[in-house]
């Protein structure tokens, strides 16, 4: 783990609606994470865990505050840049895969690569190398239906490292699988973290969860409650 700051969060709103109704999501979160840590973000439903996720990968916006990314102050850019910054340089873990079913793994891994307009061909060996990085050699031909759910989500997972992201964000990736296949998950994230230096962001509310991170932000109504670093 290095101690250069990759995420400074300060005094980080979201608020939904207006005055006395407003309801506060966020109500001034603040926390910087190095590059290398595998960051647990927990609390209650409702506590603001997936709303401080979706911030920080820049799929929502925040009502106040800053945020930066590597030194860029993400929180203020126009949206076209976002947008391009979110595809190249950020990489998510939904907790429903988000796998398109008529697409083979590999072609739901290569499909953001070809985005970014590389070629077909560079785009599929990335995509195996990704595959084989979360344990799925010689599976890259099969189409969802024909993997359990463990296995589609190593291939969200494949997904989302093809592109080599400084950070990868996950929420509640394990929501859907069973506690064997949660393992099999969270055992790839901590070699994708130990093996590769991946900066991860993970929220869940499984407490076992917590044996694989090495940081735990809880939050409660919105404010974080402790930060927590393990040793």
């Amino acid at each position: 783990m290095g101690t250069v700051k990759i995420i400074i969060v300060k005094d980080l709103k979201r608020y939904y609606g207006t005055g006395k109704t407003a309801v506060k999501a966020l109500n001034g979160v603040s926390f910087e994470i190095k590059k290398g840590e595998f960051v647990a973000i927990m609390g209650a439903s409702g506590s603001g865990k997936t709303t401080l996720l979706r911030i920080l990968a820049l799929l929502d916006d925040a009502t106040d505050g800053i945020y930066t990314i590597r030194g860029l102050e993400v929180s203020s850019l126009p949206e076209a840049e976002r947008s391009y910054y979110r595809l190249t340089q950020v990489g998510y873990v939904f907790q429903d895969y988000a796998l398109i079913n008529e697409m083979s793994a590999a072609e739901n891994v290569y499909v953001l690569s070809m985005m970014e307009g590389k070629s077909k061909k560079e785009s599929y060996r990335t995509a195996l190398e990704a595959l084989a990085k979360v344990g799925l050699n010689g599976k890259h031909d099969r189409v969802p239906d024909e993997l359990s759910g463990g296995e589609k989500q190593r291939v969200a997972i494949a997904r989302a490292i093809a592109k080599k992201p400084d950070i990868m964000f996950a929420d509640e990736p394990c929501a859907n699988l069973d506690t064997n296949n949660s393992k099999q998950v969270l055992d790839v994230f901590k070699e994708l973290n130990e093996k590769y230096g991946q900066t991860i962001i993970m929220v869940t509310h499984e407490p076992w969860h917590v044996e694989y991170v090495n940081r735990v932000i809880t939050l409660e109504d919105g404010i974080m409650i402790s930060d927590e670093i393990k040793t």
